[in-house]
């Protein structure tokens, strides 16, 4: 039963995309693979929606990952994660200018490699979300935002909070750029802002249309497999804020981003949480806590034909309350972007390099189940081909040296295919 709606949505994607090809709208639409999509423009209906302000933006990712040396567990694994995503414009709608709605519903399924390396972020970050013991379909983004002018916005509803943290080369959730959780978001973050939960909270945009400042108010707990509204803000409030300036160093763009965290929530044990790897242990009871973050993404390389494209360096840091968060500060630096030569632009590379420091107030917890604790580090290499423009294929190679002293470093290698569907 928990994987029977997941099954029932993924047959219908594919019995879609049948549909789409017979039709010549799908993968061999004018005897190429040029479709944008696998199941293509539903016989034009796709087009008709979105012209009218509804839009559908499906993919599924698969990973084949594998502790070839060190770790707990030499072995490989298979696991996935599909994404819906449908986004409403009520002004196109003609019911309200300025008013949209997103809607997201996401599942994993399959075995992820995360715990057989014995590092505490996990190094297929999206394999285990929205819940890592669970492969139900869930709701994990409903809210609407209104803008009340050109540059101003309020929002409200559920939402998840992956895509906070941007950077230009170490974000995408997990899919289309790194994949570890220490390159998708700052995990300094993680133990006050939960997954997905009900929230509010207010933007504003800057020039370009990218955002600037955004400021939310979360309730503390997670609630991605179930509405939360009986328990909204039972247990403290958690705010997060986070001001991103342009900057144009050597005459190429980039971005400076300042965040920060704070939560009333009583914590007295660590979370399961499928963004960090820790046991379930109490801990020294502490009330509230908080986080600051940096994060930085500065281009060397742009495209003369496409200035979005290019390449450059990326790093992030931040520390935190030591004596609720697990992790008392964080550093990443690295180097992403685009392929550069021709007819590979729109391939995509990574390196990056980062080191979790272990709170000195926890790790004696931590030690009675899991022995001696020092620092965690990790490096991750990828390289992402655009197979088709619905199809891309990522190998990745990972070496993390657990913050478990009696756990050797892990050799990771796999690869990872994102589907659009």
């Amino acid at each position: 039963m928990r994987t029977s709606v997941a099954v029932i949505f993924q047959s219908l994607m594919i019995a879609t995309a049948i549909i789409g090809v017979a039709n010549g709208q799908g993968v061999f639409n004018d005897g190429c693979y040029c479709a944008e999509t696998l199941t293509g423009d539903w016989c034009g209906n796709r087009t008709c929606l979105a012209e009218n302000g509804i839009t559908f933006d499906m993919d599924v990712a698969h990973f084949y990952h594998g502790v070839t040396s060190g770790g707990l567990e030499r072995h490989f694994t298979y696991a996935g994660h599909g994404d819906y995503v449908t986004n409403v414009d009520f002004g196109k709608l003609g019911v309200q200018e300025g008013l949209f709605l997103k809607v997201r519903a996401e599942h994993r399924f399959g075995e992820t490699i995360n715990p057989s390396t014995g590092a505490v972020l996990p190094a297929t970050v999206l394999a285990d979300l929205p819940v890592a013991d669970s492969e139900d379909l869930m709701l994990t983004n409903v809210l609407f935002t209104q803008f009340l002018n050109e540059r101003t916005a309020v929002f409200f509803g559920k939402l998840d909070t992956l895509d906070g943290d941007a950077n230009a080369f170490a974000s995408g959730r997990g899919k289309t750029q790194f994949m570890n959780s220490g390159f998708v978001v700052n995990p300094i973050a993680l133990r006050t802002v939960p997954y997905s939960s009900l929230g509010c909270g207010f933007l504003i945009m800057g020039e370009g249309g990218e955002p600037l400042f955004n400021y939310t108010i979360i309730n503390p707990r997670d609630t991605a497999n179930r509405a939360g509204f009986d328990e909204l803000f039972a247990d403290g409030v958690a705010m997060s804020a986070e001001l991103r300036l342009p900057s144009t160093f050597w005459g190429k763009p980039g971005h400076h981003l300042f965040g920060g965290t704070w939560s009333s929530r009583d914590y007295v044990a660590l979370d399961q949480d499928p963004r960090v790897i820790f046991p379930e242990v109490a801990i020294n009871e502490t009330q509230g806590s908080w986080s600051l973050y940096y994060n930085f993404d500065q281009y060397l390389y742009t495209d003369r034909c496409d200035p979005s494209k290019g390449w450059g360096l990326f790093g992030r840091a931040g520390i935190a309350d030591d004596k609720a968060n697990p992790i008392a500060y964080f550093l990443s630096l690295g180097i992403g972007g685009n392929n550069p030569y021709c007819g590979h632009r729109n391939d995509t590379f990574g390196l990056g390099w980062f080191m979790s420091g272990t709170s000195d107030q926890i790790s004696p917890f931590l030690e009675i189940p899991l022995g001696p604790i020092g620092d965690g580090y990790g490096v991750e290499m990828f390289y992402n081909c655009e197979v088709t423009k619905w199809l891309n294929i990522s190998p990745d190679v990972q070496v993390l040296m657990p913050a478990r002293q009696e756990v050797d470093p892990a050799l990771v290698i796999g690869v990872r295919a994102v589907m659009q569907l």
